[in-house]
């Protein structure tokens, strides 16, 4: 089966298939809601949240925290499903339970503060901004971190008083199903979070539907555009987190060992299916050879193979039509004359694997530099300078995450300030943090999440002025 025949198949008959991409077989089927089911859901929804709305912050905690124990218990079965259905290394898996739960008990312990009154001194008696909750959000989640982009967009909104319908990717309906369950699981009132089991072509009326008050899109920037031009449409806040091609700029005086560690490990998680992940290894002319030599040998060492083992580092691609387009990107580029250090050839036998990849002498203009990476490949790039590193790194549509390696702090966080991202880390890893607002800008999306910004985004800010006026 082709790649566009896998995807094609996992979207026909009025059945979402699951096909766990280590084998290429079809592992599970979930029949699509009809009509009616929608509708339920629709009606249930905003039924609930006249309620939910109302009730306090330490109810509402109460049933996210119990939301987090169910995830507990449940962590063996919850991570195992992640990696049957989209070939997430078994380690992985396990930690992306652990920060959905982190991210429901920070929001309970924290959605109260993060929403506080704002007094704010006028000509008013007391005038302040309250952020009242907007209704039922909409979350159209994608397939490389099923459970915890579900709880990046649920955790805040919930917390908020709104209540939340999840609309899965449909790659993976049973990831979907057990999150669900661990709502229903912790007696959390029917309507306050549900699931959407629908094809794609479908979602647009759901967006479309006045109760629906905001929408929250994980994706790609094609997907988020469309899912923009609905919802404004429809003139509904929408939040976009959509894809990335993330520099990562390597000055002469960095710690190049440790730079090299942590590149490794962005570069690989998720089997580099991430969208923060550094995609663009940007060094200084004299440390390139050096890094370039640190880094195949590290990614040399990582074993890639069965994601359900304990020592697999890197598992295979979520699908078959993504490794065919991931390998089109590498011949392409080391057609246009890169150098391809390590990896590059599509292996045999089942599965979506592919290995790991290090492209070198990579060029502004070529495939690797232009077009988001989606896989297991490092692209590294030389630079004159700090300068021309800096003029390489914005000169891409994305602007999500980026990184700097220095030895001087004080220059990075100045050159930081010049960098066209919504996040940039200094001399450490690019990633999500529930304390921490994230997002992008250009064509990366535009709203954050997580953080007190994210909590505020689907809330309405509400002045309140109380008179009498003191001239």
């Amino acid at each position: 089966m082709t790649g566009l025949q896998a995807k094609k198949k996992t979207e026909t008959e009025g059945v979402l298939r699951a096909i766990n991409p280590a084998t290429g077989v079809v592992v599970r089927e979930q029949a699509v809601d009809t009509g009616a089911a929608v509708e339920k859901r629709l009606a249930a929804a905003a039924e609930a949240g006249r309620e939910w709305r109302e009730t306090s912050f330490a109810t509402r905690a109460k049933l996210l925290n119990a939301v987090a124990d169910v995830m507990q218990e449940n962590k063996p079965r919850y991570a195992a499903m992640m990696t049957e259905e989209m070939g997430k290394p078994a380690h992985e898996a396990d930690g992306e339970v652990e920060k959905s739960i982190w991210c429901s008990r920070h929001y309970a312990e924290h959605a109260e503060s993060y929403l506080a009154r704002e007094v704010i001194e006028s000509d008013a008696t007391l005038s302040y901004v309250q952020y009242m909750p907007l209704g039922t959000v909409l979350g159209i989640l994608p397939w490389n971190a099923p459970f915890w982009l579900a709880f990046r967009f649920a955790a805040p909104a919930l917390m908020a008083g709104n209540t939340c319908l999840m609309k899965h990717d449909p790659h993976v309906p049973g990831c979907a199903a057990m999150i669900a369950e661990a709502f229903e699981k912790a007696d959390v009132p029917a309507g306050i979070f549900q699931p959407l089991y629908l094809e794609t072509p479908a979602v647009e009326a759901v967006i479309r539907d006045a109760r629906v008050r905001a929408v929250s899109f994980t994706g790609s920037s094609h997907g988020g555009a469309a899912v923009a031009r609905i919802a404004a449409s429809e003139i509904k806040p929408a939040v976009l987190e959509l894809g990335g091609s993330d520099p990562c700029i390597v000055l002469k005086d960095a710690d190049l060992d440790a730079a090299a560690d942590v590149i490794v490990l962005s570069r690989i998680i998720n089997a580099g299916q991430s969208c923060i992940a550094a995609k663009r290894v940007i060094a200084e002319a004299p440390v390139y050879d050096k890094l370039a030599a640190l880094l195949k040998e590290k990614l040399s060492a990582l074993k890639v193979g069965d994601p359900a083992a304990a020592d697999t580092k890197v598992g295979p691609l979520a699908r078959a039509d993504l490794r065919d387009n991931l390998h089109r990107q590498v011949k392409e580029t080391i057609k246009q004359g890169a150098t391809c250090l390590l990896g590059g050839d599509l292996p045999d036998g089942a599965g979506f694997f592919y290995p790991v990849t290090l492209l070198g002498d990579v060029k502004p203009g070529m495939c690797a530099f232009t077009e988001e990476t989606f896989g297991p490949v490092a692209v590294l790039i030389r630079a004159d300078d700090e300068n021309h590193a800096m003029a390489m790194a914005n000169d891409t549509p994305y602007g999500l995450g980026a990184s700097i390696w220095s030895a001087d702090v004080k220059k990075a966080e100045d050159m930081a300030r010049n960098i066209e991202a919504g996040q940039v880390a200094i001399n450490g890893i690019v990633k999500t943090d529930p304390r921490l607002p994230s997002g992008g800008m250009k064509r990366s999306g535009y709203g954050r999440e997580l953080g007190p910004h994210g909590i505020r985004a689907f809330t309405n800010a509400q002045q309140v002025w109380v008179g009498p006026g003191r001239g």
